[in-house]
């Protein structure tokens, strides 16, 4: 359980979700640090929230399948600021962050991010130039669960690499394949070229 200024979080566990989200005809990956946990098998930390990620285009399909669900959307972004999504609404970019509880009572158990695609490739919403195959964005878990492919989600922690974020990568990092080191620092390049991170992630490649 995690208590944040904008409401008490008791994060929904990936199977939990899963379960939720069984029916859904969309694609979906579970990220954060459940995906790295989901792409090494076992447990690295404790976990405040249950971020999920889905297509822009594919929002109305969620909202649908959640419509009983209370869902607030961060407006505008990283401002500290929560405002209903109303039904029916189109959540246009900049807007990318929804909070979701069941109920006004209840605290909030999961997170969704919403990303950019165009045809059948994943776009990222951070440089259009960083892009994947719908098909790499995402890997199964044992159990089916799908969840972001361990380069897709640590290029998004990037961004601000906190302390749980470089625990996430030393422990991702050895299973990182030649082609997903290349890709992860080929994309940091294109966003983020100073990071400690692309010259760990050349030199493991050229071992």
């Amino acid at each position: 359980m995690s208590v944040h200024e904008l409401g008490r979080w008791v994060p929904a566990r990936p199977e939990d979700l899963a379960a939720m989200f069984a029916e859904a005809d969309f694609p979906w990956w579970i990220a954060g640090g459940y995906a790295i946990e989901l792409a090494v098998g076992r447990e690295l930390r404790p976990h405040g929230d249950l971020d999920v990620l889905v297509l822009r285009r594919d929002q109305a399909l969620v909202r649908d399948l959640l419509n009983d669900w209370d869902m607030h959307v961060a407006d505008p972004p990283g401002a500290g600021h929560l405002r209903p999504w109303r039904p029916g609404e189109t959540l246009e970019a900049p807007l990318h962050d929804i909070w979701c509880r069941r109920t006004r009572e209840a605290p909030w158990s999961v997170q969704l991010m919403l990303d950019e695609a165009e045809g059948a490739q994943w776009v990222s919403r951070r440089n259009p130039a960083v892009r994947l195959p719908l098909g790499r964005v995402g890997r199964r878990s044992p159990t089916g669960i799908p969840y972001l492919a361990p380069e897709v989600q640590l290029f998004y922690k990037t961004k601000a690499t906190r302390a749980k974020d470089e625990t996430d990568f030393e422990a991702v990092l050895p299973l990182l394949d030649e082609s997903q080191r290349v890709w992860l620092a080929d994309s940091i390049a294109a966003t983020a070229p100073d990071h400690p991170w692309r010259k760990r992630l050349l030199s493991a490649a050229r071992t």
